[in-house]
């Protein structure tokens, strides 16, 4: 807040402590200020150097750029690593050397962590070689950079943020943004005028600077990477460290400007852009630095898609090569780009192309709608107008995918529903938190049913080629995971979401006045704090009595359900069902009971935005009004059979109510919940996802409901019902789909651990 805004605070603290004679902890938002400063945990300041052109100027008009001074903002990455291995938070999530790890059951190798990868076991190798570095502990250096803009409205402030975090700690951690993940410097963006925006100098520039700023700035990390340093980490141990160049999180664009590639060409293969699904052998430093010193510089540009008149700056370091540093990108390689840029586009292209624009139009409304009538799930974005919308986030684009294909499905051919499940599958199974040989396994399955089916596209005119670079990058996916271990440690998702923290907020905090300075404050003082949040939840007045609940939840017979409930779990060697013994000889409860809105479930789910450690804890909801407007009743796993494998051990129920009661000084958490069938024992073909529908007793079509136990819960469950061909009423509402539709996909889709569970 303002620091006006901080005073009054602090004043309206005081007097209420005058009478006691009291005072708060600051005076007013200066003293506030200066203790902040003089904290000298994770104080590492900022510096700034300036950069300019000095090629040849022309004779007669000389552009602004050339005589302009360009600063760069940075602070001292080795300080801000060994502030993060000092960070005592970290000593239990971080890896001190490279490692491989094996299933005990199966001896398959698995990945996970990027020390897990095959590139720092061969770094470890490489500088155990030397007698000077043997025994030290190797330090990944991973950077990432993207710009980001803060405000179009109001002059379309850009910056250009650079992050750095360590090969050591574990995922999970970095993910979760503890300050594994810092800004280092804020790169200068050089700007000309409209009829110098493609001069060919300008562009050079420009690349140069990009280039030079990074050598500039990761200059005192090189002695690091030839003589040992003594490090102090959180666990109160000293070690020698040996620093090093690790993977880069960019997109594509910032890969083809690290990699000194002309656009439209791979950083990392040599694939002609023209072709770029034939397999080429891997870039490499000593590579193109042979080409350069040998080939013309439009040889080089035509044949190799090669800059030749740029150094990418990893040239400056050792053991450092750009090609192979470059790190996969699951947000905009995938998620955007094949998915969202691609995909979503050719289903579109392929109507027009099918049935003419107007009817194309009435197709996709009808699709929209559909994409409006998932239910309400854990951790899943609605689309309340479909896909129609003009600006994409990277959240957009996830959130539509776990809800797009059973939209489609009926309007587009079944080769496409394949490619899009093909996709899909693949995605998920590189989005896993751990990936192991039989995974490797099935994302080439994957991509090779990617590649066959999406053929469809080309054949019903949709698109000319596939030599689309992000579609490619899939390709190397199988051999990144191998070097780098589990790509969500790696994406740029990271540092996009760590861009509110550390430039978009501080930015919004700023006078707008010389923003930047004040943001480079703000970032630092951040550094210093720790933040904490508290969640509540507030739970409605529900029933207070058995009677109360059955005349709430409108089932009859709920009483009985109570007593065979209480049979199965105070006689639980009784082989008998339940529902064979003599109601008369069932345990009876029909007093009180304490009924809830929702319950929570934790599990393990590392894959899946989550705690420290991988356990994530999502809210299941039984509200008879959600959000003052509308009943949510949310679907969940039930356990069945713990023996068998994923669906076939859970069985599928929608929650008509959560509630305790006691019996016998217990308490017995339990759920009234509504029965699902599944349609076969096996996932639909097409789509991969399972069917259900509601379940019925035998004795004339009544709700086949029971009174379960909470712990039996696995977890929420997401459906979305078999929509076919037909054009939906748009009488039908989002929360009117449970019980306006008869039949319903398992959600796989729905997010990472709902894959596992029916994969």
């Amino acid at each position: 807040m303002s620091a006006g805004k901080t005073d009054a605070i602090l004043d309206l603290w005081a007097a209420s402590l005058a009478k006691h004679d009291d005072s708060p902890p600051f005076a007013d938002h200066t003293d506030l200020y200066n203790v902040i400063d003089n904290t000298p945990l994770g104080d590492v300041n900022w510096s700034a150097f300036t950069v300019k052109y000095e090629g040849e100027l022309p004779e007669d008009k000389v552009p602004e750029w050339m005589n302009a001074e360009y600063e760069v903002w940075y602070r001292d990455p080795k300080k801000v690593i060994q502030n993060m291995l000092a960070n005592p938070d970290f000593k239990d999530e971080l890896d001190y050397a490279p490692y491989r790890e094996y299933d005990s059951e199966n001896d398959e190798r698995r990945w996970k962590d990027f020390m897990s990868g095959d590139w720092v076991w061969q770094q470890a190798d490489t500088i155990a070689e030397d007698p000077e570095t043997h025994g030290s502990t190797l330090i990944p250096i991973i950077l990432g950079s993207d710009k980001t803009t803060v405000s179009v409205g109001t002059g379309d402030h850009a910056f250009y943020p650079l992050y750095a975090s360590i090969g050591n700690v574990r995922n999970n951690v970095r993910r979760a943004h503890r300050n594994a993940l810092v800004v280092i410097a804020f790169l200068a963006i050089p700007k000309a005028s409209r009829e110098y925006t493609n001069d060919d100098d300008f562009r050079t520039f420009r690349r140069r600077l990009f280039h030079s700023s990074l050598s500039t700035i990761l200059g005192s990390l090189r002695p690091g990477m030839t003589t040992p340093e003594i490090v102090r980490f959180g666990d109160g141990h000293f070690r020698r460290v040996i620093y090093s160049l690790g993977p880069y999180i960019a997109d594509y664009e910032e890969q083809v400007l690290l990699a000194g590639v002309v656009r439209n060409w791979c950083p990392k293969c040599l694939a002609i852009r023209n072709a770029l699904d034939e397999p080429r052998l891997h870039r490499c430093r000593e590579h193109t630095d042979l080409l350069v010193n040998t080939l013309d510089s439009k040889t080089l540009w035509d044949e190799y898609g090669i800059i030749g008149d740029i150094v990418p700056f990893t040239n400056d370091f050792p053991r450092a090569d750009i090609h192979e540093l470059l790190s996969p990108d699951l947000l905009h390689q995938i998620i955007k780009g094949t998915f969202k840029d691609h995909l979503v586009d050719w289903v579109e292209r392929y109507l027009k192309i099918r049935h003419g624009s107007k009817r194309a139009a009435e197709i996709m409304a009808d699709i929209d709608y559909k994409i409006s009538l998932a239910p309400p799930f854990s951790n899943l974005r609605r689309f309340p107008q479909g896909r129609g919308f003009k600006q994409w986030t990277g959240d957009d684009s996830k959130a539509l995918m776990k809800v797009y294909l059973p939209a489609i499905e009926g309007h587009v051919p079944p080769e496409a529903v394949r490619a899009f499940r093909a996709f899909l599958e693949f995605c998920y199974l590189v989005r896993r938190n751990v990936i192991t040989e039989t995974t490797l396994v099935e994302i080439q399955d994957t991509l090779d049913r990617f590649h066959r089916y999406r053929k469809i596209f080309q054949t019903t005119g949709v698109v000319l080629h596939f030599s689309l670079p992000r579609q490619h990058s899939m390709m190397h996916y199988w051999f990144m995971i191998r070097q780098y271990g589990a790509p969500n440690g790696l994406c740029s998702s990271i540092t996009e979401a760590k861009h509110i923290k550390a430039v978009k907020e501080p930015w919004r905090w700023s006078s707008k006045n010389a923003p930047l300075g004040q943001m480079l404050v703000t970032n630092q003082r951040l550094d210093k704090l720790a933040a904490s949040r508290v969640d509540f939840t507030e739970q409605a007045k529900r029933a207070q009595t058995v009677a109360e609940l059955t005349k709430e939840l409108q089932i009859l017979h709920l009483q009985r359900l109570i007593r065979w409930f209480l049979f199965a779990q105070l006689f639980p060697n009784d082989p008998r069902n339940p529902e064979d013994v003599p109601t008369a000889t069932c345990p009876r409860h029909e007093g009180k009971v304490q009924v809830f809105n929702s319950a929570s479930a934790t599990f393990y789910a590392p894959s899946d935005p989550s705690g420290i450690g991988g356990m994530r804890r999502e809210q299941i909801r039984s509200c008879p009004i959600w959000r003052n407007s509308y009943q949510r009743l949310d679907c969940v796993f039930v356990n069945t059979n713990s023996a068998l494998e994923g669906m076939r051990g859970l069985e599928v129920a929608r929650v008509l109510c959560f509630f305790s009661f006691k019996y016998e000084h217990e308490i017995f958490p339990c759920a009234v919940v509504h029965w699902f069938d599944k349609f076969s024992d096996e996932p639909d073909e097409d789509t991969g996802m399972w069917i259900v529908r509601p379940s019925v007793r035998a004795d004339g079509g009544s709700r086949n409901i029971a009174v379960i136990h909470i712990d039996t819960i696995y977890r929420a469950a997401h459906l979305i019902p078999v929509f076919g061909p037909e054009f939906v009423p748009h009488s039908i509402k989002f929360y009117h789909t449970y019980d306006a539709f008869r039949a319903f996909y398992v959600n796989k889709f729905a997010d990472h651990h709902a894959f596992e569970i029916a994969f």
